[in-house]
């Protein structure tokens, strides 16, 4: 399950649909080990496409540079799909080169109903693609936790 805060989706959304009519891509990193989605870093598709997306080399460069300086990880990998499903294509599962990532969808495309978006996550390892939930909340301070870990205050 990807459990994500609120103000990153929203992150993502917004990137998607400022590319649009073009895939807007980008990575979501986390401490090493975590698996907590925590600094959101758009990146430029380099294929400026709207049925493609590709980072730039120097960028992803730069960008794996940094996380390994701050400890982090890319948590989750996301892009968008312009004119189709938030569901990945034969050419996404092909790239898709970190196996504890979660890979994010969001379709922009016309005619969802009132103005929507799908937001999807996928794990894609070896091939094989596996739909899992999204738990979108506000904080992550509880988001792991039962109701009966919240402590007693009085």
């Amino acid at each position: 399950m990807l459990v994500i805060r609120r103000d990153l989706v929203d992150e993502i959304v917004a990137h998607a649909r400022r590319d649009h009519p073009d895939e807007a891509c980008g990575v979501v990193a986390g401490p090493v080990g975590s698996d907590r989605p925590e600094r959101f870093i758009p990146m430029v598709n380099a294929a400026r496409s709207p049925t493609f997306y590709e980072f730039e080399s120097g960028d992803l460069l730069r960008l794996y540079r940094e996380m390994d300086g701050n400890d982090e990880v890319p948590v989750v990998i996301y892009h968008s799909h312009t004119a189709t499903e938030a569901y990945p294509s034969r050419t996404d599962v092909s790239y898709a080169s970190e196996p504890d990532a979660h890979y994010v969808l969001v379709s922009t495309r016309v005619g969802q109903p009132n103005g929507e978006h799908e937001f999807r996550s996928f794990r894609i390892v070896a091939g094989e693609i596996t739909e899992e939930p999204v738990n979108v909340v506000e904080t992550y301070m509880f988001s792991h936790t039962g109701a009966d870990d919240v402590p007693d205050c009085r």
